[in-house]
């Protein structure tokens, strides 16, 4: 068994979660915020076989697209209070995708 922890945008957590639930998948969504944006993303939860494992990630690469996205010139962590006078355009992944093995899992 295992546990798939994906960590979406937020444009994509619907569609993409829509599309793993449709294929059979049951899914936990999470609110999260990132630490490098500081923007809000999705954290999807996924129990699955070791034998579905490839088929999620397909459904996740499918629907979650990588973009470009404006980085405001803010404070984030590990920079302190710096003021960065020039916003500037960094590449967002599509997902970042976590897989663990699950000793055991019970549904009650």
């Amino acid at each position: 068994m295992k546990l798939i922890i994906a960590i979406v945008h937020n444009d994509d957590s619907a569609i993409a979660a829509a599309a793993l639930t449709a294929a059979g998948f049951f899914v936990t969504k999470l609110s999260t915020t990132g630490g490098f944006l500081m923007v809000g993303n999705t954290t999807l939860l996924i129990g699955t076989e070791d034998s579905e494992v490839a088929e999620a990630i397909k459904i996740l690469k499918k629907h979650c697209t990588t973009r470009k996205q404006t980085n405001k010139p803010t404070a984030t962590f590990g920079s302190g209070l710096q003021n960065f006078s020039i916003p500037e355009k960094v590449t967002v992944s599509g997902a970042t995708v976590f897989v663990l093995s699950v000793d055991q899992m019970e549904k009650l």
